[in-house]
């Protein structure tokens, strides 16, 4: 039970992640690289205030907020330089390995022995330090409830409207009169500033953040969103926008327990990127050989 209550948490914490990459990547149609240099950015800032005895609430919001600026640069990129989108998140990652390394003083920063705020929330009640798992999946499931809510009312307001329809048809956007680089910012700056967010979180969880921890991450995100993509059958709501936001979340849960059979299986932990990439790849491709299947027959 602990194991499955641990592979949940861990489910919900890299699903704050997921809900960053899902804003740019289906929201915005925005082909962002940001997430990765974003996520250990927020790990690192988080890490360097805990360690300098900041609250640990405290330092993930810093964080979170300070890692909102990675977006903006990205989008400054793009706006005003004209550099293609995935151009843009690239140069910015590039530049966030060396300024994560500025930030620690070193390659990675240990917060062993330091309160994290799982720790403080296992102090506050003391029956979950028999079960420190439960803690993590508390705070996994209520940092989540209050983004899944934040984000469908944000996305229904009028900057929230601008932004989807900037992503479903920039041009109409701008032929009405819109400006479409001041939301395409605003957009990255949120998925910068969520994904700072699981960068603080999963440093605090794993008790140390690194200079590599975003690595890869963009990945597992998009694996958990079109994972989460195929609960949507199930979720026929109205609100298209909450039903996505809960289905991403989900797709980062089952992306966990994906990984946790594959590695009781066998699986060489060094080879869990190749199998991210792989599963990705299959889920990415799998409805445009659906369409191409689908137009060969109507032929």
């Amino acid at each position: 039970m602990q194991i499955l209550i641990s592979t949940f948490s861990q489910g919900l914490i890299w699903s704050v992640l997921a809900l960053g990459v899902f804003i740019t990547f289906r929201i915005l149609n925005f082909a962002d690289m940001t997430a990765e240099g974003s996520l250990a950015l927020g790990g690192s800032i988080c890490a360097l205030l805990i360690t300098n005895g900041v609250n640990p609430l405290l330092s993930l919001i810093i964080s979170a907020l300070l890692t909102s600026l990675a977006g903006l640069i990205t989008g400054l990129l793009h706006t005003k330089l004209k550099i293609q989108p995935i151009l843009s998140g690239i140069l910015t990652m590039i530049a966030l390995y060396s300024i994560n390394i500025r930030i620690m003083g070193k390659a990675n920063l240990s917060l062993l022995g330091k309160n994290t705020i799982f720790s403080d929330f296992e102090n506050a009640l003391p029956i979950l330090k028999e079960n420190p798992t439960f803690s993590a999946f508390a705070i996994g499931i209520t940092i989540c409830l209050i983004l899944i809510l934040t984000l469908n009312i944000f996305f229904k307001t009028q900057i929230g409207l601008a932004i989807r329809a900037t992503g479903d048809n920039e041009q109409m956007m701008r032929a009405q009169g819109g400006n479409t680089n001041l939301k395409k910012i605003i957009a990255l700056m949120i998925s910068s500033l969520l994904c700072g967010l699981a960068g603080g979180l999963i440093a605090q969880s794993q008790g140390y953040s690194d200079v590599n921890m975003g690595t890869g991450t963009i990945a597992i995100a998009l694996a958990s969103i079109v994972i989460g993509e195929s609960f949507m059958t199930f979720f026929k709501m109205k609100n298209k926008i909450l039903s996505a936001l809960i289905c991403a979340v989900l797709g980062s849960i089952c992306y966990r327990i994906i990984i946790f059979i594959v590695l009781n299986f066998g699986m060489n932990p060094s080879d869990l990127k190749l199998f991210t990439a792989f599963v990705t790849a299959i889920l990415l491709g799998l409805p445009n050989i659906k369409k191409i299947k689908e137009a060969k027959k109507n032929a």
